[in-house]
């Protein structure tokens, strides 16, 4: 017996009935000898850290646009809390935490620079382009690692960590009574929550910091409820997932904290992400990544070559400068905008 296979036998043990079992996956796309060692999905999660797009989401904006202060949250490090919290419930009501650490480290891998400000200027110039065409984040975060890592040949992840990452965002929508059931298994409905947990969290710390909040800003009731300092709500929040859902074949919080939750993403929508200071900077990105779009859509042949649209049509230009666009980190972003637009100084000096 391998140590693989050895694992796998303890998962039967140790995880709850109704927990995906590593032994149990329905495969990858491309079918592959099992690995010795490791499980499908603790491979998945090694595949995942090891990519390109993992590393980019170090430059990549939260809430804050490239922030020159150490302490704000980025796209990286908020994968890392939403992979922290989703391993502690995950591991709490013995569901596969190898399942729900390769979903939460994968599950914004598409997002495109300037956060959900550039999610929404490329949605809303492919609707334009290409009417009744969306672009998501977590739609893109599937094309990373089915179609565009490893120079196209993609990560081959298994169904279970390709369906969790279709299934992971929210949006600005409540969370509901019984998120897993919107899910395919419990481990994407872990994910869910914990995504939800992790960022009302760190960009309320994070709007305190950049003083667009004050740390009592929030009501004085929901304070009461979840807490006064940030590890407080955490900690509140997964508590009351653990101990409403332990035991039973769900995911869930209980109805007070739900609506405790509910309306503390209302308050940061109206009250950080909302906010004039913030709202400035975000018609700046949406007319940048404009710019940028409309710019490689006519001179596609400017962008890596192995973004160059395999055919002569709309969509298929569509979508390569979505792609080349959406991989971008904002650094990398503002720079290419800047060598395409702004005049160059030739430093020749004078006679």
């Amino acid at each position: 017996m391998t140590v693989r296979e050895r694992l796998e036998q303890l998962e039967y043990q140790l995880l709850a009935p109704y927990a995906t079992k590593s032994a149990e996956s329905r495969g990858r796309p491309v079918p592959e000898p099992p690995d010795p060692v490791r499980t499908a999905f603790q491979r998945d999660r090694d595949r995942i850290i090891h990519c390109k797009a993992f590393r980019r989401l170090k430059h990549k904006t939260q809430v804050f646009l490239d922030p020159n202060e150490d302490h704000y949250r980025t796209r990286l490090t908020h994968t890392l809390e939403v992979a922290q919290i989703a391993r502690t419930i995950s591991r709490a009501l013995r569901l596969n935490e190898d399942l729900t650490e390769a979903i939460a480290l994968a599950h914004d891998l598409g997002h495109p620079p300037f956060g959900h400000t550039g999610e929404e200027a490329l949605d809303e110039i492919m609707q334009e382009y290409l009417p009744g065409k969306r672009f998501r984040h977590y739609e893109q975060s599937l094309r990373v690692v089915d179609c565009l890592e490893k120079d196209g040949r993609g990560l081959n992840l298994t169904h279970e960590v390709r369906e969790g990452i279709l299934g992971h965002s929210k949006g600005r929508a409540d969370l509901t009574a019984d998120e897993s059931e919107k899910t395919v298994h419990l481990e994407a409905a872990v994910v869910r929550i914990a995504d939800r947990i992790a960022y009302l969290n760190h960009d309320f710390d994070d709007g305190v910091r950049a003083g667009l909040l004050k740390p009592d800003s929030l009501p004085r009731d929901l304070v009461d409820f979840l807490g006064r300092t940030h590890s407080e709500r955490i900690a509140r929040m997964v508590i009351d997932v653990v101990e409403t859902s332990d035991g039973k074949p769900v995911v869930q919080m209980s109805a007070p904290m739900l609506e405790a939750v509910n309306r503390m993403k209302e308050f940061m929508f109206e009250n950080l992400y909302h906010h004039p200071a913030v709202q400035r900077e975000r018609e700046k990105m949406k007319v940048l990544l404009r710019q940028m779009f409309e710019y490689y859509y006519k001179n596609p042949h400017e962008m890596s070559p192995n973004f160059h649209p395999k055919e002569d049509t709309v969509e298929a230009r569509v979508q390569a400068v979505c792609d080349y666009l959406a991989g971008m980190t904002d650094r990398y972003a503002l720079m290419k905008y800047e060598q395409i637009f702004l005049p160059r100084t030739w430093g020749t000096g004078m006679p």
